[in-house]
Protein backbone atom coordinates (compact mmCIF):
# COMPACT_ATOMS: atom_id res chain seq x y z
CA UNK A 1 0.00 0.00 0.00
CA UNK A 2 1.45 3.13 -1.00
CA UNK A 3 1.43 6.24 1.06
CA UNK A 4 -0.94 8.25 -0.97
CA UNK A 5 -3.45 5.28 -1.22
CA UNK A 6 -3.76 5.08 2.83
CA UNK A 7 -7.08 6.04 4.44
CA UNK A 8 -8.39 7.16 7.32
CA UNK A 9 -4.54 9.14 7.83
CA UNK A 10 -6.21 11.88 10.33
CA UNK A 11 -8.25 8.66 12.01
CA UNK A 12 -4.99 6.83 12.50
CA UNK A 13 -2.80 9.58 13.38
CA UNK A 14 -5.12 10.45 16.11
CA UNK A 15 -5.23 7.07 17.50
CA UNK A 16 -1.11 7.21 17.53
CA UNK A 17 -1.07 10.68 19.17
CA UNK A 18 -2.91 9.10 22.24
CA UNK A 19 -0.83 6.07 22.05
CA UNK A 20 2.15 8.04 22.60
CA UNK A 21 1.15 10.27 24.97
CA UNK A 22 -0.43 7.97 27.57
CA UNK A 23 2.92 6.18 27.51
CA UNK A 24 5.14 9.13 27.97
CA UNK A 25 2.56 10.35 30.48
CA UNK A 26 3.37 7.40 32.74
CA UNK A 27 7.45 7.92 32.71
CA UNK A 28 6.97 10.76 35.16
CA UNK A 29 2.70 10.81 36.03
CA UNK A 30 3.78 9.01 38.62
CA UNK A 31 6.28 10.99 40.17
CA UNK A 32 4.24 13.37 42.49
CA UNK A 33 2.32 10.22 43.35
CA UNK A 34 4.90 8.24 45.45
CA UNK A 35 4.71 9.51 48.81
CA UNK A 36 0.79 8.66 48.79
CA UNK A 37 1.46 5.39 47.51
CA UNK A 38 4.19 4.37 49.85
CA UNK A 39 1.65 4.91 52.96
CA UNK A 40 -1.08 3.19 50.82
CA UNK A 41 1.25 0.24 49.96
CA UNK A 42 3.32 0.30 53.54
CA UNK A 43 6.61 0.14 51.61
CA UNK A 44 9.70 1.77 52.27
CA UNK A 45 11.63 4.39 50.65
CA UNK A 46 13.57 2.05 48.83
CA UNK A 47 10.99 -0.08 48.28
CA UNK A 48 8.96 2.82 46.56
CA UNK A 49 11.49 3.77 44.15
CA UNK A 50 11.08 0.31 42.37
CA UNK A 51 7.67 1.96 41.40
CA UNK A 52 9.61 4.32 39.15
CA UNK A 53 12.97 2.10 38.60
CA UNK A 54 10.98 -1.20 37.24
CA UNK A 55 9.09 0.35 34.50
CA UNK A 56 12.00 2.81 33.19
CA UNK A 57 14.28 -0.70 33.29
CA UNK A 58 11.57 -2.79 31.75
CA UNK A 59 10.79 -0.07 28.77
CA UNK A 60 14.20 0.06 28.08
CA UNK A 61 15.23 -3.47 26.92
CA UNK A 62 11.75 -4.11 25.65
CA UNK A 63 12.17 -1.11 23.63
CA UNK A 64 15.33 -3.35 21.84
CA UNK A 65 12.98 -5.41 19.86
CA UNK A 66 10.51 -3.48 18.79
CA UNK A 67 12.06 -3.13 15.24
CA UNK A 68 12.15 -6.82 14.52
CA UNK A 69 8.54 -7.91 16.24
CA UNK A 70 6.89 -5.15 14.04
CA UNK A 71 8.79 -6.86 10.88
CA UNK A 72 7.80 -10.26 11.66
CA UNK A 73 4.57 -9.85 12.99
CA UNK A 74 3.35 -6.59 11.43
CA UNK A 75 3.61 -3.25 12.67
CA UNK A 76 -0.70 -3.42 13.13
CA UNK A 77 -0.51 -6.53 15.39
CA UNK A 78 2.38 -5.02 17.89
CA UNK A 79 0.71 -1.71 18.27
CA UNK A 80 -2.76 -3.85 19.16
CA UNK A 81 -0.81 -6.07 21.62
CA UNK A 82 0.99 -3.43 22.74
CA UNK A 83 -2.15 -0.84 23.48
CA UNK A 84 -4.26 -3.68 24.70
CA UNK A 85 -1.62 -5.45 27.52
CA UNK A 86 -0.64 -1.38 28.31
CA UNK A 87 -3.92 -0.69 29.21
CA UNK A 88 -4.95 -3.58 30.63
CA UNK A 89 -1.61 -3.23 33.29
CA UNK A 90 -2.34 0.14 33.30
CA UNK A 91 -5.62 -0.88 35.67
CA UNK A 92 -3.69 -3.24 37.21
CA UNK A 93 -1.24 -1.05 38.52
CA UNK A 94 -4.36 1.51 39.65
CA UNK A 95 -5.78 -1.84 42.08
CA UNK A 96 -2.66 -3.03 43.31
CA UNK A 97 -2.48 -3.54 47.28
CA UNK A 98 1.19 -4.68 47.95
CA UNK A 99 4.15 -3.20 46.55
CA UNK A 100 5.07 -6.59 45.32
CA UNK A 101 2.25 -6.46 42.77
CA UNK A 102 2.62 -3.23 41.91
CA UNK A 103 6.37 -3.33 40.77
CA UNK A 104 5.34 -6.41 38.90
CA UNK A 105 2.64 -4.79 37.22
CA UNK A 106 4.88 -1.85 36.72
CA UNK A 107 7.24 -4.33 34.98
CA UNK A 108 4.52 -5.33 32.56
CA UNK A 109 3.51 -2.22 31.65
CA UNK A 110 6.72 -1.35 30.97
CA UNK A 111 7.29 -4.12 28.71
CA UNK A 112 3.69 -3.58 26.67
CA UNK A 113 4.51 0.21 26.42
CA UNK A 114 7.98 -0.03 24.99
CA UNK A 115 7.02 -0.35 21.50
CA UNK A 116 4.38 2.33 21.89
CA UNK A 117 6.59 5.60 21.16
CA UNK A 118 8.59 3.98 18.25
CA UNK A 119 6.17 2.64 16.57
CA UNK A 120 4.22 5.69 16.50
CA UNK A 121 6.96 7.19 14.93
CA UNK A 122 7.50 4.57 12.10
CA UNK A 123 3.79 4.58 11.24
CA UNK A 124 3.61 8.27 10.49
CA UNK A 125 6.66 8.09 8.46
CA UNK A 126 5.31 5.58 6.33
CA UNK A 127 1.39 6.32 6.10
CA UNK A 128 2.34 10.04 5.35
CA UNK A 129 3.90 11.16 1.49
CA UNK A 130 8.09 12.38 2.11
CA UNK A 131 6.73 15.75 2.05
CA UNK A 132 4.51 15.56 5.09
CA UNK A 133 7.62 14.15 6.91
CA UNK A 134 7.37 17.48 8.50
CA UNK A 135 4.61 17.94 9.56
CA UNK A 136 4.08 13.83 10.43
CA UNK A 137 7.15 14.26 13.20
CA UNK A 138 5.81 17.82 14.73
CA UNK A 139 2.50 15.36 15.56
CA UNK A 140 4.39 12.72 16.93
CA UNK A 141 7.08 14.75 18.75
CA UNK A 142 4.07 16.82 20.66
CA UNK A 143 2.94 13.60 22.29
CA UNK A 144 6.83 13.10 23.24
CA UNK A 145 7.79 16.65 23.92
CA UNK A 146 4.65 17.58 26.27
CA UNK A 147 3.97 14.27 27.93
CA UNK A 148 6.79 14.98 30.57
CA UNK A 149 5.59 18.57 31.20
CA UNK A 150 2.22 17.48 32.05
CA UNK A 151 2.93 14.45 33.38
CA UNK A 152 4.02 15.70 37.02
CA UNK A 153 1.39 18.61 36.61
CA UNK A 154 -1.72 16.19 36.13
CA UNK A 155 -0.38 13.79 38.66
CA UNK A 156 -0.36 16.01 41.62
CA UNK A 157 -3.93 17.03 40.72
CA UNK A 158 -5.02 13.61 40.27
CA UNK A 159 -3.10 13.03 43.18
CA UNK A 160 -4.39 16.03 45.80
CA UNK A 161 -8.37 15.70 44.42
CA UNK A 162 -8.66 12.32 44.10
CA UNK A 163 -6.23 8.86 44.34
CA UNK A 164 -3.15 8.28 43.50
CA UNK A 165 -4.97 5.20 41.85
CA UNK A 166 -6.06 7.19 39.10
CA UNK A 167 -2.86 8.01 38.46
CA UNK A 168 -2.76 4.50 36.23
CA UNK A 169 -6.54 4.39 36.25
CA UNK A 170 -6.60 7.40 33.84
CA UNK A 171 -5.38 5.47 30.62
CA UNK A 172 -7.84 2.89 30.20
CA UNK A 173 -10.23 5.49 28.43
CA UNK A 174 -7.55 6.57 26.53
CA UNK A 175 -6.64 2.91 25.98
CA UNK A 176 -9.50 1.85 25.11
CA UNK A 177 -10.49 4.27 22.45
CA UNK A 178 -6.33 4.26 20.81
CA UNK A 179 -7.04 0.22 20.78
CA UNK A 180 -10.12 0.96 18.81
CA UNK A 181 -8.94 3.61 16.10
CA UNK A 182 -5.70 1.09 15.62
CA UNK A 183 -7.86 -2.09 15.29
CA UNK A 184 -10.14 -0.48 12.53
CA UNK A 185 -8.35 2.23 10.83
CA UNK A 186 -4.35 1.39 10.85
CA UNK A 187 -3.29 -0.72 7.66
CA UNK A 188 -0.56 -3.65 8.25
CA UNK A 189 2.89 -3.32 7.22
CA UNK A 190 4.98 -5.38 5.38
CA UNK A 191 6.42 -8.22 7.19
CA UNK A 192 9.97 -9.69 7.24
CA UNK A 193 11.51 -13.31 7.93
CA UNK A 194 15.08 -11.77 9.28
CA UNK A 195 15.89 -14.42 12.43
CA UNK A 196 15.46 -13.16 15.98
CA UNK A 197 19.05 -12.72 17.28
CA UNK A 198 18.42 -14.43 20.68
CA UNK A 199 22.32 -13.89 21.68
CA UNK A 200 22.64 -10.53 20.61
CA UNK A 201 19.60 -9.70 22.32
CA UNK A 202 20.37 -11.14 25.57
CA UNK A 203 23.73 -9.63 25.56
CA UNK A 204 21.64 -6.14 25.01
CA UNK A 205 19.52 -6.38 27.58
CA UNK A 206 22.30 -7.03 30.01
CA UNK A 207 23.71 -3.84 29.05
CA UNK A 208 20.86 -1.30 29.04
CA UNK A 209 19.08 -2.62 32.04
CA UNK A 210 22.47 -2.44 33.96
CA UNK A 211 22.84 0.85 32.93
CA UNK A 212 19.61 1.94 33.98
CA UNK A 213 20.18 -0.01 37.32
CA UNK A 214 23.25 2.13 37.93
CA UNK A 215 22.05 5.50 36.86
CA UNK A 216 18.82 4.81 39.13
CA UNK A 217 20.48 3.34 41.97
CA UNK A 218 23.96 5.47 42.10
CA UNK A 219 22.76 7.65 43.89
CA UNK A 220 21.20 6.38 46.38
CA UNK A 221 24.25 3.94 47.31
CA UNK A 222 26.89 6.11 46.93
CA UNK A 223 28.28 5.05 43.21
CA UNK A 224 31.82 3.49 42.62
CA UNK A 225 32.16 2.81 46.47
CA UNK A 226 29.03 0.50 46.57
CA UNK A 227 29.55 -3.13 45.19
CA UNK A 228 26.34 -3.43 43.83
CA UNK A 229 27.59 -0.37 41.51
CA UNK A 230 30.79 -1.79 40.34
CA UNK A 231 28.67 -5.42 39.54
CA UNK A 232 26.79 -3.72 37.38
CA UNK A 233 29.74 -1.51 35.79
CA UNK A 234 31.02 -5.27 35.39
CA UNK A 235 28.02 -6.56 33.99
CA UNK A 236 27.46 -3.43 31.16
CA UNK A 237 31.29 -3.86 30.28
CA UNK A 238 31.25 -7.44 29.74
CA UNK A 239 28.16 -7.88 28.01
CA UNK A 240 29.20 -5.04 25.59
CA UNK A 241 31.87 -6.77 24.42
CA UNK A 242 30.46 -10.16 24.00
CA UNK A 243 27.71 -8.06 21.85
CA UNK A 244 30.64 -6.71 19.90
CA UNK A 245 32.10 -9.91 19.19
CA UNK A 246 29.14 -11.34 18.67
CA UNK A 247 27.96 -8.85 15.95
CA UNK A 248 31.39 -9.09 13.94
CA UNK A 249 30.82 -12.52 13.52
CA UNK A 250 26.89 -12.95 13.31
CA UNK A 251 25.29 -12.60 9.98
CA UNK A 252 22.29 -11.03 11.36
CA UNK A 253 23.34 -9.49 14.15
CA UNK A 254 20.64 -8.36 16.75
CA UNK A 255 20.91 -4.26 15.78
CA UNK A 256 21.13 -3.93 11.71
CA UNK A 257 24.71 -2.68 10.43
CA UNK A 258 22.94 -0.55 7.98
CA UNK A 259 22.02 1.82 10.48
CA UNK A 260 24.70 2.49 11.87
CA UNK A 261 26.61 3.40 8.77
CA UNK A 262 23.49 6.10 7.88
CA UNK A 263 25.32 9.21 9.08
CA UNK A 264 22.20 11.23 9.12
CA UNK A 265 20.58 8.61 12.03
CA UNK A 266 24.05 8.07 13.68
CA UNK A 267 24.02 12.44 14.13
CA UNK A 268 20.68 12.09 15.30
CA UNK A 269 21.51 9.85 17.55
CA UNK A 270 24.21 11.94 19.38
CA UNK A 271 21.54 14.66 19.10
CA UNK A 272 18.71 13.16 20.67
CA UNK A 273 20.80 12.38 23.31
CA UNK A 274 21.96 15.19 24.56
CA UNK A 275 18.16 16.45 24.04
CA UNK A 276 16.91 13.79 26.14
CA UNK A 277 19.38 15.46 28.90
CA UNK A 278 17.60 18.84 28.29
CA UNK A 279 14.54 18.21 27.93
CA UNK A 280 13.78 15.96 31.43
CA UNK A 281 16.82 16.91 33.47
CA UNK A 282 15.78 20.51 33.79
CA UNK A 283 12.31 19.06 34.58
CA UNK A 284 13.98 17.37 37.37
CA UNK A 285 16.02 20.58 38.58
CA UNK A 286 13.12 23.41 38.48
CA UNK A 287 10.47 21.21 40.73
CA UNK A 288 12.53 21.33 44.27
CA UNK A 289 14.35 24.33 42.83
CA UNK A 290 11.02 26.21 43.26
CA UNK A 291 9.45 24.17 46.25
CA UNK A 292 12.55 23.80 48.39
CA UNK A 293 13.61 27.31 48.19
CA UNK A 294 10.98 29.75 46.92
CA UNK A 295 8.23 27.87 48.36
CA UNK A 296 5.68 27.30 46.02
CA UNK A 297 3.02 24.98 46.80
CA UNK A 298 3.44 21.58 44.19
CA UNK A 299 -0.09 23.25 42.66
CA UNK A 300 1.73 26.66 41.54
CA UNK A 301 4.93 24.75 40.56
CA UNK A 302 2.85 22.68 38.02
CA UNK A 303 1.10 25.91 36.59
CA UNK A 304 4.12 27.98 36.21
CA UNK A 305 5.75 25.17 34.01
CA UNK A 306 3.09 24.37 31.91
CA UNK A 307 3.58 27.60 29.62
CA UNK A 308 7.14 25.16 28.98
CA UNK A 309 4.77 22.55 27.23
CA UNK A 310 3.08 25.49 25.37
CA UNK A 311 6.35 26.71 23.95
CA UNK A 312 7.01 23.75 22.95
CA UNK A 313 3.23 23.10 21.00
CA UNK A 314 3.97 26.45 19.39
CA UNK A 315 7.16 26.09 17.85
CA UNK A 316 6.11 22.27 16.63
CA UNK A 317 2.85 24.13 14.68
CA UNK A 318 5.50 26.15 13.12
CA UNK A 319 8.41 24.02 12.31
CA UNK A 320 5.49 21.25 10.80
CA UNK A 321 4.91 24.30 8.30
CA UNK A 322 8.90 25.01 8.06
CA UNK A 323 10.03 21.83 7.16
CA UNK A 324 9.52 21.48 3.41
CA UNK A 325 11.03 25.59 2.78
CA UNK A 326 13.77 25.82 5.27
CA UNK A 327 16.76 23.45 5.67
CA UNK A 328 16.63 21.18 8.55
CA UNK A 329 20.04 22.39 10.51
CA UNK A 330 19.19 25.53 10.10
CA UNK A 331 16.19 25.33 12.44
CA UNK A 332 17.94 23.04 14.97
CA UNK A 333 20.69 25.64 14.94
CA UNK A 334 17.75 28.37 16.23
CA UNK A 335 16.56 25.51 18.53
CA UNK A 336 20.09 25.34 20.17
CA UNK A 337 20.22 29.09 20.27
CA UNK A 338 17.00 29.10 21.87
CA UNK A 339 17.52 26.54 24.48
CA UNK A 340 21.04 27.81 25.52
CA UNK A 341 20.11 31.45 25.69
CA UNK A 342 16.92 29.92 28.28
CA UNK A 343 19.40 28.17 30.07
CA UNK A 344 21.84 31.04 30.29
CA UNK A 345 19.10 33.09 31.69
CA UNK A 346 18.46 30.44 34.54
CA UNK A 347 21.90 30.54 35.64
CA UNK A 348 21.29 34.00 36.77
CA UNK A 349 18.23 32.64 39.19
CA UNK A 350 18.62 33.48 42.87
CA UNK A 351 16.81 32.62 45.99
CA UNK A 352 13.85 34.77 44.69
CA UNK A 353 13.16 34.55 40.77
CA UNK A 354 9.99 36.18 39.58
CA UNK A 355 7.03 34.06 38.09
CA UNK A 356 7.24 36.28 34.81
CA UNK A 357 10.72 35.03 34.91
CA UNK A 358 10.20 31.49 35.24
CA UNK A 359 7.56 31.11 33.05
CA UNK A 360 9.52 33.61 30.25
CA UNK A 361 12.54 31.69 30.42
CA UNK A 362 10.23 27.98 30.09
CA UNK A 363 8.81 29.50 27.13
CA UNK A 364 11.81 30.11 25.23
CA UNK A 365 13.75 26.99 26.36
CA UNK A 366 10.35 24.89 25.00
CA UNK A 367 10.02 26.88 21.76
CA UNK A 368 14.01 25.71 21.56
CA UNK A 369 13.47 22.27 21.73
CA UNK A 370 10.54 22.24 19.69
CA UNK A 371 12.62 23.73 16.85
CA UNK A 372 15.19 20.65 17.67
CA UNK A 373 12.78 17.59 18.03
CA UNK A 374 10.87 18.23 14.63
CA UNK A 375 13.53 18.45 12.24
CA UNK A 376 15.74 16.12 13.89
CA UNK A 377 12.80 13.80 14.01
CA UNK A 378 12.60 13.99 10.39
CA UNK A 379 16.55 14.20 8.84
CA UNK A 380 17.21 11.25 11.08
CA UNK A 381 15.18 8.86 8.61
CA UNK A 382 16.19 10.94 5.50
CA UNK A 383 18.47 8.65 4.09
CA UNK A 384 17.36 5.76 5.44
CA UNK A 385 15.83 3.06 3.60
CA UNK A 386 12.39 2.67 4.92
CA UNK A 387 12.67 -1.28 5.92
CA UNK A 388 15.22 0.13 8.95
CA UNK A 389 12.43 2.70 10.07
CA UNK A 390 10.63 0.38 12.44
CA UNK A 391 14.11 -0.17 14.09
CA UNK A 392 15.56 2.76 14.10
CA UNK A 393 12.68 4.81 16.04
CA UNK A 394 13.46 1.57 18.49
CA UNK A 395 16.79 2.43 18.53
CA UNK A 396 16.29 5.99 18.68
CA UNK A 397 13.53 6.06 21.52
CA UNK A 398 16.24 3.79 23.72
CA UNK A 399 19.05 6.48 22.84
CA UNK A 400 16.61 9.75 23.79
CA UNK A 401 15.45 7.66 27.18
CA UNK A 402 18.93 6.74 28.11
CA UNK A 403 19.60 10.83 27.73
CA UNK A 404 17.04 11.41 29.98
CA UNK A 405 18.52 9.06 32.59
CA UNK A 406 22.11 9.81 32.43
CA UNK A 407 21.05 13.58 32.09
CA UNK A 408 19.04 13.25 35.11
CA UNK A 409 21.39 10.98 37.63
CA UNK A 410 24.52 13.65 36.43
CA UNK A 411 22.64 16.75 37.41
CA UNK A 412 21.38 15.04 40.61
CA UNK A 413 24.81 14.51 41.40
CA UNK A 414 26.55 17.54 40.73
CA UNK A 415 23.72 18.98 42.74
CA UNK A 416 24.42 17.06 45.56
CA UNK A 417 28.06 17.51 45.39
CA UNK A 418 28.51 21.27 44.92
CA UNK A 419 25.85 21.94 48.04
CA UNK A 420 28.37 20.14 50.26
CA UNK A 421 30.89 22.18 48.65
CA UNK A 422 29.05 25.35 48.48
CA UNK A 423 28.05 24.67 52.46
CA UNK A 424 31.85 24.07 53.75
CA UNK A 425 32.93 27.42 51.53
CA UNK A 426 30.26 29.61 52.76
CA UNK A 427 30.94 28.41 56.30
CA UNK A 428 34.28 29.94 56.39
CA UNK A 429 33.07 33.25 56.35
CA UNK A 430 30.66 32.44 59.54
CA UNK A 431 33.13 33.04 62.29
CA UNK A 432 32.98 35.52 65.28
CA UNK A 433 35.89 37.55 63.80
CA UNK A 434 33.85 37.69 59.89
CA UNK A 435 33.17 41.64 59.13
CA UNK A 436 30.19 40.61 57.84
CA UNK A 437 28.21 38.60 60.70
CA UNK A 438 29.10 40.89 63.73
CA UNK A 439 27.77 39.61 67.33
CA UNK A 440 26.49 43.47 67.07
CA UNK A 441 24.74 43.27 64.24
CA UNK A 442 22.55 40.33 66.60
CA UNK A 443 19.22 41.64 68.38
CA UNK A 444 20.22 41.26 71.96
CA UNK A 445 16.61 39.49 72.72
CA UNK A 446 18.17 36.75 70.69
CA UNK A 447 21.63 36.56 72.42
CA UNK A 448 19.59 34.16 75.29
CA UNK A 449 18.82 31.97 72.28
CA UNK A 450 22.02 31.19 70.78
CA UNK A 451 21.33 28.00 69.71
CA UNK A 452 18.24 29.19 67.49
CA UNK A 453 20.21 31.90 65.85
CA UNK A 454 22.80 29.12 64.65
CA UNK A 455 20.40 27.00 63.42
CA UNK A 456 19.26 29.86 61.65
CA UNK A 457 22.18 30.82 59.92
CA UNK A 458 22.69 27.14 59.23
CA UNK A 459 19.02 27.12 57.04
CA UNK A 460 20.37 29.99 55.16
CA UNK A 461 23.82 29.09 54.22
CA UNK A 462 22.17 25.85 53.12
CA UNK A 463 19.95 27.94 51.57
CA UNK A 464 22.53 30.08 49.35
CA UNK A 465 24.72 26.60 49.15
CA UNK A 466 21.61 25.24 47.16
CA UNK A 467 20.85 27.88 45.13
CA UNK A 468 24.84 28.05 43.87
CA UNK A 469 24.60 24.74 42.78
CA UNK A 470 21.35 24.57 41.11
CA UNK A 471 22.78 27.59 39.05
CA UNK A 472 26.09 25.85 38.33
CA UNK A 473 23.55 22.87 36.76
CA UNK A 474 21.71 25.17 34.71
CA UNK A 475 25.10 26.36 33.27
CA UNK A 476 26.37 23.29 33.37
CA UNK A 477 23.55 22.02 30.62
CA UNK A 478 24.18 25.50 28.92
CA UNK A 479 27.34 24.77 28.21
CA UNK A 480 26.32 20.83 27.18
CA UNK A 481 23.89 22.81 24.65
CA UNK A 482 26.53 24.78 22.84
CA UNK A 483 28.84 21.65 22.77
CA UNK A 484 26.58 19.32 20.47
CA UNK A 485 25.88 22.19 18.28
CA UNK A 486 28.80 21.58 15.80
CA UNK A 487 27.12 18.30 14.90
CA UNK A 488 24.68 19.93 12.81
CA UNK A 489 27.32 19.96 10.07
CA UNK A 490 27.58 16.31 9.84
CA UNK A 491 23.26 16.04 9.10
CA UNK A 492 22.35 15.90 5.41
CA UNK A 493 19.70 17.59 3.86
CA UNK A 494 18.98 15.78 0.68
CA UNK A 495 17.91 12.14 0.30
CA UNK A 496 19.88 10.06 -2.24
CA UNK A 497 18.41 7.88 -4.69
CA UNK A 498 16.58 4.83 -3.47
CA UNK A 499 18.99 2.26 -4.57
CA UNK A 500 22.03 4.01 -2.52
CA UNK A 501 19.46 3.85 0.66
CA UNK A 502 18.60 0.30 0.18
CA UNK A 503 21.79 -0.83 -0.52
CA UNK A 504 22.88 0.66 2.69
Amino acid sequence: MTTASVPFRGLIAISIMLATIMQVLDTTIANVALPHMQGNLSATQDQITWVLTSYIVASAIMTLPTGWLAGRYGSRRVFLVSTAGFTVTSALCGMANSIETMVLFRILQGCFGAALVPLAQSTLLDINPKEKHGSAMALWGVGVMIGPILGPTLGGYLTEYYSWRWVFLINLPLGIITFAGLFFFMPDSKRSDRPFDAFGFFTLMLVIGSLQLILDRGETVEWFSSREILFYCAVVASAAWMYGVHAKMSKNPFLSPALFRDRNLVTSLVFIFFVGIILLATMALLPPYMQNLMGYPVLDVGTLMAPRGMGTMVAMMIVGRLANRVDPRLLILTGLSLTALSLYEMSLFTTYVPPSLIVGTGVIQGFGLGFIFVPLSTVAYATLAPQYRAEAAGFFSLIRNMGSSIGISMVMTVLSRNMQINHAYLSEFVTPFSTRVSLNQVPGALEQQAGSVLQMLDAEVSRQAATIAYVNDFRLMMWIVIAAAPLVFFLRKEKPNQESAVSA
